[in-house]
């Protein structure tokens, strides 16, 4: 049986060996509880679909311990995503960052011009960083079944997806059942971005942080 552990120096080695072997581990962020695994690995990739029954569609985030490692994974944030980074980050706000040629994630999602983009959190959350920090970054998604409410705790997700995880993290209760706000850059949209998913940080707030000197960040 998947335990519920504390948060402890032991317990990350042990998560951290658990992704690295492509396994699953629940931890906690900013927002919800989240099931991650190794982002480089497709099979580890499947099984978080399998253990949340979600749909192959809908693309998984990719969780950092920092904006710094952006680059070092293949990807970069277009304008005006950059700067809203630097306003929001880290907090509850998930830019989708675009795939260089020579990236190597296995959770890129296929765009219609052909590019591939990718997802990006970067928690307010020490605990959450602490844990990122230890295992790597990780591909993420809340950790609940496809369509039940996201989970405040590490029970509440044990409850959800059971033994398909092989290692809950218990940060406590986080902020709440709400998601992160995801945005990607369209410069045929208002004011050069598109609200793919409003969460925690509303679009007015995105929006308005986009106003600078009467301007917005993308001019």
């Amino acid at each position: 049986m998947s335990e519920i552990v504390a948060i402890t120096d032991q317990s990350l080695r042990q998560a951290a060996a658990i992704i690295h072997r492509g396994g699953l581990v629940v931890i906690p962020t900013d927002t919800v509880y989240g099931v991650v695994c190794d982002p480089f690995s497709t099979a580890a990739i499947e099984r978080i679909f399998e253990a949340k029954r979600r749909p192959r569609y809908k693309a998984l985030q990719v969780i950092l311990s920092s904006v710094d490692d952006i680059e070092s994974l293949g990807l970069y944030l277009p304008v005006p995503l950059n700067r809203l980074a630097a306003a929001f980050l880290p907090g509850a706000f998930s830019p989708i960052a675009v795939a260089q040629p020579d990236c190597q994630l296995k959770t890129l999602r296929s765009e219609p011009d052909g590019s591939h983009s990718q997802g990006l959190r970067v928690p307010n959350s020490a605990t959450s960083l602490r844990i990122v920090r230890a295992i790597g970054p990780v591909a993420a998604s809340s950790a609940n079944l496809s369509g039940a409410e996201s989970p405040q705790t590490a029970q509440e997700s044990r409850d959800q997806l059971g033994d398909g995880v092989d290692l809950y993290l218990d940060g406590g209760v986080t902020q709440g059942h709400v998601a992160s706000t995801v945005v990607s850059a369209d410069s045929n949209d208002r004011d050069g971005i598109r609200i793919e998913r409003e969460g925690v940080i509303p679009a007015t707030v995105i929006r308005k942080a986009l106003l600078v000197n009467g301007g917005s960040l993308g001019a």
